[in-house]
C-alpha cells in the first residue's frame, strides 16, 4: 500500500477521512518532519527518499518541480493535486481509489488529479 505525504496546507479533513476509513494508511505532513515551508524540491527529495505520494493543493508549482524530478531521472513517487474547492467525500473517495486499487508502483513518476 503506498505511503503518504502531505503538503503542510493540506486540507486535513481529508487526511482524517482517509485515516478514519483505513487506519492502516501511513500519512506524514511535512509539518511531522519540520519541512513546513521548505522549498518545493526539498520536499519532493524528502517525498523521495521516505518512498511517499504527495499530496498537494498546490498546482502551479509542486507539478513542475515534479516534472523536473522525473526528466532529471530523480526518483518520483508520485504526486496527487487535489482541487481544493472539490468536496472533501468525493475527494476522500478518489485518493482511497488511487491508492488501494492500484499496485504501489503505478504512479510512480506520475501526477493525479483530483477529483478524478
Amino acid at each position: 500500500m503506498l505511503r503518504l505525504a502531505t503538503d503542510q496546507n493540506f486540507n486535513e479533513d481529508i487526511v482524517r477521512g482517509i485515516v478514519l476509513r483505513h487506519p492502516e494508511i501511513d500519512v506524514m505532513s511535512v509539518r511531522d518532519v519540520d519541512l513546513a515551508g521548505a522549498p518545493d524540491p526539498e520536499i519532493l527529495e524528502w517525498a523521495a527518499s521516505e518512498g511517499r505520494f504527495f499530496l498537494t493543493h498546490d498546482a502551479k508549482t509542486v507539478t513542475g518541480f515534479a516534472w523536473s524530478r522525473v526528466e532529471q531521472g530523480l526518483p518520483m513517487p508520485g504526486v496527487c493535486i487535489v482541487q481544493q474547492e472539490a468536496p472533501v467525500g468525493i475527494v476522500i473517495d478518489d485518493i482511497l481509489c488511487v491508492i488501494l486499487c492500484g499496485r504501489e508502483d503505478e504512479w510512480t513518476n506520475k501526477a493525479v488529479f483530483v477529483p478524478l
